[in-house]
C-alpha cells in the first residue's frame, strides 16, 4: 500500500493554531511532541509508539527521531492501515519531526523541526541519520533549511545545555527560531511532570521573544509517560 503522505500529514497551519493554547497539562496525555522510536535511540517500534498514543488518549502528537524520519513514516503506514481496519475511529494529528544537533553560542544545542515537508531539498541534509557538520551544523542554517522546508522550528529542553537558556533563548529568537521546549520534566520524575522553575523561565522568555511554547516527554524508553 502506498501512503498519500499531503493527505495524512497533519498541518502546519493546523499546529500554528494549537500551539498558543499549550500549558502545563497538555503533556503526557493530550499533547506529546517529542518521543522517539527504535529508528534513533528509542526502545519503541513506531507501531507500538502509535498503539500507546491510541491508548493514553493523545489528540495530537510528533515523532522526532534524531536526523531520521523513517519512524515518523513508518506511523504513517500503520495509521493508514489501522484505520482501514477501524473505521471511524480517532487517531491523533501526527505531524512530521525530527530533532537535529546544531551549534548555537558555541554550544551543542537541538532544535526540533515540525509540520515540515519531508522531500523538500534543504531538510535532506538533516535526515541522513547523523549530525551535519560546518556551516550545515549551525543553527541558523538549521533553522533556515526547515524555514524552506516549509515546517516550525523550536529549541528542545532550553535548560539543558553547558550554556544558560537566558542566553540560547534570546540567540536563538534572533536567528528566527519559532518556539521552545517549555514544557519538560528535567529530572526525569516518575509520574512525568514539566519542572516548575524552569517551565516558568523558559515561558516568561518566549512570551519576552514571542516565541510558541511546546510540550513533550523526550520518551527513549518502552513507555510514552515517561522519558526513560
Amino acid at each position: 500500500m502506498t501512503v498519500n503522505y499531503a493527505r495524512m500529514t497533519a498541518s502546519k497551519s493546523s499546529l500554528e493554531e494549537l500551539l498558543p493554547k499549550i500549558d502545563a497539562q497538555s503533556c503526557p496525555r493530550c499533547f506529546n511532541f517529542h518521543m522517539h522510536t527504535v529508528h534513533s535511540d528509542g526502545k519503541l517500534l513506531p507501531s507500538a509508539v502509535m498503539e500507546q498514543a491510541i491508548a493514553i488518549g493523545l489528540q495530537g502528537m510528533a515523532i522526532t527521531d534524531h536526523h531520521s524520519v523513517n519512524g515518523y513514516q513508518i506511523a504513517l503506514q500503520w495509521i493508514e492501515d489501522w484505520q482501514w481496519k477501524n473505521p471511524g475511529a480517532k487517531v491523533p494529528q501526527l505531524w512530521s519531526g525530527v530533532e537535529i544537533n546544531a551549534n548555537l553560542l558555541n554550544v551543542e544545542v537541538h532544535i526540533l523541526a515540525y509540520a515540515f515537508d519531508t522531500q523538500e531539498l534543504s531538510i535532506k541534509p538533516y535526515l541522513q541519520r547523523r549530525v551535519t557538520t560546518g556551516e550545515e551544523y549551525q543553527a541558523a542554517s538549521v533553522i533556515t533549511a526547515i524555514h524552506e522546508a516549509g515546517g516550525l522550528a523550536v529549541l528542545a529542553h532550553p535548560a539543558r545545555y553547558r550554556r544558560s537558556h537566558r542566553d540560547l533563548i534570546p540567540a536563538a529568537a534572533e536567528l528566527g527560531i519559532d518556539g521552545v521546549e517549555s514544557f519538560y520534566a528535567y529530572n526525569n520524575p516518575h509520574p512525568w511532570r514539566p519542572s516548575v522553575i524552569e517551565s516558568e523561565q523558559v515561558q516568561q522568555l518566549a512570551t519576552t521573544y514571542g516565541l510558541y511554547n511546546t510540550c513533550g516527554t523526550d520518551t527513549h524508553g518502552l513507555s510514552l509517560l515517561q522519558r526513560i
